[in-house]
């Protein structure tokens, strides 16, 4: 099948454009660099190739005659892509990324404000491996569902392309069990993120020496 027979909304430039570039798979991403196929194979399906011959080999042991054993690849595609591997991995060389694969690691990201004072409601806004593109804090005061209100935490993610996100917010009492109100709140911000196809991945309550998920808990 050639691109242009592709429905628009799968075509790669074009989802890019509606839904952003982390909404896009690794094969998507591949397809806007290289822009064209060859004979016989669209682009989509030349640039998955191209992926499963980079994941194989190692982007680190990657060189250019890897890339034209694939049939049709010349050395200006070859060249392309070499030369944004090695872009990507300098400006990332001194980047840390931050994981948020547990509600651990969510209490052990909230230092700041864990046995805080005042009750923050704060958000991780993640990409599809757990990355935190953005932390941001909704509100601060005592949590109820009119100071969070779904727009205010999925707007962000929207604006961001966030794929997931995870909701955490401290008890200055020191105990993180539950309220009513925070079980509310979580059901009522699942309900939204599945209708915005953005998943609440957990509901962590911080304290200074400990956490509970709400997820764990049962509660999603």
């Amino acid at each position: 099948m050639k691109i242009k027979e592709v429905p628009a909304v799968d075509r790669p430039r074009e989802k890019l454009e509606k839904y952003g570039v982390n909404k896009l798979s690794d094969g998507e991403l591949m397809a806007i660099l290289i822009r064209t196929g060859i004979a016989g194979k669209n682009v989509v399906e030349l640039s998955k190739q191209i992926v499963s011959k980079i994941t194989k080999i190692g982007v680190e042991k990657l060189v250019m005659g890897d890339l034209l054993e694939i049939k049709g690849l010349g050395k200006t595609k070859s060249g392309q892509i070499l030369a944004s591997l090695e872009l990507g991995r300098r400006l990332l060389k001194n980047k840390k990324s931050v994981l948020i694969l547990s509600p651990r690691d969510v209490w052990e990201n909230l230092k700041d404000i864990r046995d805080h004072k005042k009750e923050h409601f704060v958000i991780f806004y993640l990409d599809t491996r757990h990355q935190e593109i953005q932390r941001e804090i909704i509100s601060v005061g005592t949590l109820n569902a009119n100071l969070v209100h779904p727009r205010e935490v999925f707007e962000p993610a929207i604006i961001h392309s966030a794929a997931q996100v995870i909701v955490t917010h401290n008890h200055p009492s020191g105990d993180p069990e539950p309220s009513d109100e925070d079980i509310t709140i979580t059901k009522r911000l699942h309900s939204a993120g599945e209708l915005l196809g953005i998943e609440l991945l957990d509901h962590v309550i911080v304290a200074k020496d400990k956490f509970v998920s709400l997820k764990e808990l049962g509660h999603l």
